[in-house]
C-alpha cells in the first residue's frame, strides 16, 4: 500500500476508534468507490475492540465482582493505541485481540 492511500485514510481511520458511531461513520463514507484498504484494516481493528468491550461487560455484569471493573479499561487501551498507530500511518494490528477472526 502506498503513502497517499494512507495519508487519503487516515482521518476515517482515525474516527473509526471513537466510539461506535465513528465506526459506523468510518465504515458507511468507505465503502463502495471510496474503499482505502487502510481504513479497512482499522476499521477491522476497531470493531475487534468494539467486540472485546460487549465481552468484558457481560462477564463484569454476570460475575458481579466489582474487582473486575478495571477490565473495562482495556477496551479503551486499546482504542488509544489503535488511533495512535492510525495517526502515525502504522498497519499494526493491537497486541492479543488483532489477529483473531482472521483479515
Amino acid at each position: 500500500m502506498d503513502q497517499s492511500t494512507k495519508e487519503e485514510g487516515k482521518t476515517m481511520a482515525i474516527i473509526s476508534y471513537i466510539t461506535i458511531l465513528g465506526l459506523l461513520i468510518a465504515y458507511f463514507t468507505t465503502r463502495g468507490d471510496k474503499e482505502n484498504e487502510f481504513v479497512s484494516f482499522h476499521i477491522g481493528q476497531s470493531v475487534r475492540i468494539f467486540i472485546l468491550g460487549i465481552i468484558i461487560n457481560i462477564l463484569v455484569s454476570v460475575t458481579s465482582l466489582s474487582i473486575l471493573n478495571f477490565l473495562g479499561l482495556i477496551p479503551l487501551i486499546f482504542m488509544v493505541i489503535g488511533a495512535i498507530n492510525a495517526s502515525k500511518l502504522k498497519e499494526e494490528k493491537l497486541p492479543i485481540i488483532g489477529d483473531i477472526g482472521g483479515k
